[in-house]
């Protein structure tokens, strides 16, 4: 039992006609466009203006605006279910109110540890100013080198949730509110007791928080984007509905609320929400691309991997303009935005180089330039799959060449590792830095107990119906263009076609097609295929695509009878969840960190596993020779360095690598010489790709934790942790 003691208290509407006509229709006279109605008067009646400006501005009737207020109303029902389910499984897993600072510090494990460590600087900082002054000029995460951490590590969300909490803790200590509860915490077994605090003056709290509220806003905007797709309501529900039944397939925030992912993917959703209006309308305003363009920069900004699902995007976006969907005019406009918010990007992160060699910087301009030359290509080839096929090998061409061409001028190879990666997975190609992703099981290819999930709470099943309604009446637009000879109406510049007008369905299906071959290729990557499919799911509410069931009260039959079925599983997976019981103990690494603090000088250096140097950076504020963060070509090869401990080399070659970094202390531990996830995926069998000619020896990791003489010396050591103090000479040895 923990014993838990009081301590202290801290201080204008669009009409039918503004609405494009859609091309997954049958011919004239067999038209099956969705007309409003009273399911969906709400959003039909919001399209120029969105979801705001409600009342007599839109000239909405007191109905639309009751039943606008009504989904709204839902939207934020669900949120604050997201945001309560979300904050009751973190507590849940870890106990995170009974915890002590240093506890609350060590869960953030991985490069968790090293992004909190930054919102740490800042708020412990004299100043908000000088707070950001230290991160942009650091000297502790890569010693001896100073870094501009805002550029190489994505730390907006750190800076934005210090200024917030520091501006908090100000004006409730001006008013004299308290903001924190702190107890004494009765841990057992002989440990000490230990301080916790709860409160959103508590760093820590104040952080995860934050995170869980953005993430509670992220499920209303889902409500909101499942019931704008579909035309109904019903299809927010839906939505809802799916995330949470498959809640442990679409979101790992509830355990991992520093990743870089907590902060974008809601900008995401609400990016591709905004995108959708924009496909949905003749005329989008300014407006609405600005709101695009700020949405997709919240989105850049947190993550650097955000540039590989924006490239999917534009991928997707071409393809449904290649094939008719997308009107020119709207395709380019949709392009600038992003090169501009590519370009403000560029600027804020200080002149990232990655995000101007990124294959999607590459293809926004490739597509740009083949569409501006779109009348050369119809002059060139015939019209239907011949020039299709000829853009679509331009695009693919012209982005390979032009992103090759910009790393080799700028001299960039930051995300060399990323076209190993993607390399290793068609061939039998590995190196160290491949494997050190590969032999993650994050990074593998999708175990096949994921789409089995799906298939239980009938994702799967919905999802392929969907796709398959939509790819049908694709086709029978294709093969009636061919069936043309090609020839189909110039397309309005202004305005778009026909064929151009609810292009959303088809963009969304290929965007789910992107997902999926991410999600295959990379685990990690379900987390976007997962919500999306939740998104696609909402279609069975639509009645543009299963008008053919019959009236309205038999289709909603129909859709409650598949969610009855899909909560027999779904009930299930949240019980599982809701089960999860533990509580965070660390007291290995506890010991660890209080030893560095109490026996090592303040400018002492470390190197060791990437996990445990974030942890020894955010905890003890040690200057650190290599971290989680593995974006970086220095970084990886320092990192290369550093885990020769854990190879087949001599002692002494393992120690000039270390004294060549400058590293006083290197946190040795066996579980890192021993660990196999599966063959080949032991740290000294990766290292044997590296280094053959000692294939067979005896791992250096192995004679360390036996005697680390007389090439180091053991000054600390516990269960799990053993500290090697590395000479700073050879004589040292002696």
């Amino acid at each position: 039992m923990v014993a838990k003691n009081r301590k202290q208290t801290g201080k204008s509407p669009a009409t039918q006609t503004d609405r494009d006509k859609s091309p997954l229709v049958s011919p004239p006279g067999k038209s099956n466009v969705r007309r409003p109605g009273r399911e969906s008067k709400a959003f039909n009646s919001s399209h120029s203006n969105g979801l705001s400006g409600i009342g007599h501005k839109l000239g909405l009737t007191p109905s639309a605006v009751a039943k606008l207020g009504i989904t709204l109303l839902l939207a934020a029902l669900t949120g604050y279910l997201h945001w309560h389910h979300l904050s009751q499984l973190f507590e849940n897993d870890r106990h995170f109110s009974h915890l002590s600072n240093l506890e609350k510090e060590m869960a953030f494990r991985t490069e968790m540890g090293l992004y909190y460590s930054y919102y740490k600087t800042i708020i412990e900082a004299p100043s908000f100013l000088a707070g950001l002054h230290m991160v942009m000029n650091d000297r502790l995460t890569e010693y001896p080198l100073v870094i501009n951490t805002l550029k190489r590590f994505n730390l907006y969300p750190e800076v934005v949730l210090a200024s917030w909490y520091r501006i908090y803790t100000g004006v409730m200590g001006y008013f004299g509110i308290p903001t924190k509860m702190c107890w004494s915490i009765n841990r057992g077994e002989g440990l000490t007791p230990v301080d916790s605090c709860e409160g959103m003056g508590d760093p820590a709290y104040f952080y995860v928080s934050c995170v869980f509220l953005l993430n509670g806003a992220m499920m209303s905007l889902f409500f909101i984007y499942g019931a704008y797709l579909s035309g109904s309501r019903l299809g927010g529900v839906v939505t809802t509905m799916c995330f949470f039944f498959n809640h442990g397939e679409s979101t790992r925030v509830m355990w991992t609320p520093p990743l870089r992912e907590s902060f974008a993917y809601p900008f995401l959703v609400l990016q591709m929400l905004l995108l959708t209006y924009i496909l949905r309308t003749r005329n989008p305003s300014r407006t609405a691309m600005v709101a695009l363009g700020v949405s997709n920069l919240c989105f850049m900004l947190p993550w650097q991997f955000a540039q590989f699902v924006l490239l999917t995007q534009v991928a997707s976006l071409f393809a449904s303009y290649i094939l008719g969907y997308l009107a020119a005019s709207k395709m380019q406009s949709i392009l600038v935005t992003h090169m501009i918010t590519l370009g403000v990007c560029f600027i804020l992160m200080f002149g990232n180089s990655m995000l101007l060699t990124s294959f999607y910087a590459s293809s926004l301009v490739s597509i740009w330039v083949i569409i501006a030359l779109r009348h050369r290509f119809a002059q060139v080839f015939r019209p239907g799959i011949v020039i299709w096929v000829m853009q679509g090998l331009a695009w693919v061409g012209s982005t390979v060449l032009l992103k090759f061409m910009l790393s080799t001028i700028l001299c960039a190879s930051d995300d060399a590792h990323i076209s190993g990666l993607i390399k290793s997975k068609f061939t039998s190609y590995k190196d160290f830095h491949t494997l050190m992703y590969t032999c993650a099981a994050e990074f593998d290819f999708i175990e096949l107990e994921t789409p089995l999930r799906y298939l239980k709470t009938l994702l799967l099943p919905i999802n392929m119906l969907v796709v398959a309604l939509i790819a049908g009446r694709t086709v029978q637009d294709i093969v009636r263009f061919l069936r043309d000879g090609g020839k189909t109406a110039d397309v309005d510049e202004a305005a778009g076609s026909e064929s151009s007008g609810k292009g959303e369905l088809v963009y969304h299906s290929l965007q789910l097609v992107a997902f999926t071959v991410l999600a295959v290729l990379i685990m990690r990557l379900k987390l976007f295929l997962t919500p999306h499919m939740c998104i696609m799911a909402s279609l069975v509410c639509s009645k543009q695509l299963f008008g053919w069931i019959g009236e309205k009260s038999k289709h909603q039959i129909v859709v409650f009878a598949l969610m009855a079925i899909m909560a027999i599983q779904g009930v299930a997976n949240l019980q599982a969840q809701w089960g999860i019981i533990g509580e965070f103990s660390n007291l290995p690494q506890e010991e660890l960190l209080d030893w560095i603090q109490e026996n090592t000088l303040p400018d002492s250096v470390f190197a060791g596993a990437m996990p445990t140097m974030a942890s020894v950076k955010l905890s003890t504020g040690r200057p650190i020779v290599n971290h989680p963060h593995y974006e970086d070509t220095g970084l990886r090869e320092r990192t290369k360095l550093v885990y020769s401990m854990y190879s087949r080399m001599s002692g002494e070659t393992v120690k000039r690598n270390l004294m060549k970094l400058g590293v006083d202390f290197f946190v040795l531990e066996d579980s890192w010489c021993t660990r196999r996830t599966r063959p080949g995926c032991s740290m000294p069998e990766i290292w044997d790709i590296e280094d053959p000619q000692n294939v067979g020896k005896v791992p250096l990791c192995t004679h360390m934790s036996r005697n680390s003489r007389p090439h180091f010396t053991t000054v600390f050591s516990n269960d799990i942790y053993k500290v090697l103090k590395v000479p700073k000479a050879t004589k040292d040895l002696r």
